[in-house]
């Protein structure tokens, strides 16, 4: 059966956030029916195993033995998908849901374009507002829906690049394909002392 869309949710000791995260994809307006969510954990050693078992029915679980690190964690996913388009979500984020909904409407409507990407909330811990953000100004690698095809043809993420794994891969990507911006706040990006990049 062809997909629309495969959601890759790449996971490593999130236990706090891992069930926020896949609740808010399962109860997209876009219908469960047209995509898939493919969640790897990256050999997690807290009760994070034991909350994807929960959401098992919902969700195909990639296990990686030992921690493999986050690129090459997200083209195992990637590898593993099914969909026409691809789009990250991090396992300590949620989204909108509508969000899958307006991206896929915007690239199905489009045709010139093969991603785009939405705006984003800033949110603490305890999932209060702190700002909104521009995507374009300040991008992130989640909440950009890319066709699955030329994220092939570039040759995914560069698994070299542990840290700001996404700019290196966005770089790569613009030299040949343009990402739009919506400006809809669709994605949650939580900020928190456990964040890679902090």
């Amino acid at each position: 059966m062809n997909l629309e869309i495969s959601i890759i949710i790449p996971v490593y000791n999130r236990e706090k956030y891992i069930g926020r995260c896949l609740r808010s994809l399962l109860t997209q307006s876009f219908g469960v029916k047209n995509f898939e969510m493919i969640v790897i954990d990256d050999g997690s050693t807290d009760d994070t195993k034991k909350i994807l078992n929960a959401f098992k029915e919902d969700i195909k679980i990639i296990t990686n033995e030992e921690n493999i690190g986050l690129p090459a964690s997200l083209n195992k996913g990637i590898k593993a998908s099914r969909g026409k388009y691809i789009v990250r979500v991090d396992s300590d984020d949620y989204v909108n849901k509508d969000f899958l909904k307006i991206l896929f409407l915007f690239l199905s409507l489009n045709e010139e374009y093969s991603a785009v990407a939405c705006d984003y909330y800033l949110v603490d811990d305890d999932e209060k507002l702190i700002r909104r953000v521009n995507c374009d100004e300040q991008p992130i690698g989640c909440g950009i829906m890319f066709e699955t095809k030329d994220l092939i043809s570039i040759g995914l993420y560069n698994e070299n690049f542990l840290l700001h794994e996404e700019k290196e891969l966005r770089k790569r990507y613009e030299k040949k394909f343009s990402i739009k911006r919506i400006p809809l706040p669709l994605y949650r990006y939580r900020k928190h002392s456990n964040n890679m990049t902090n």
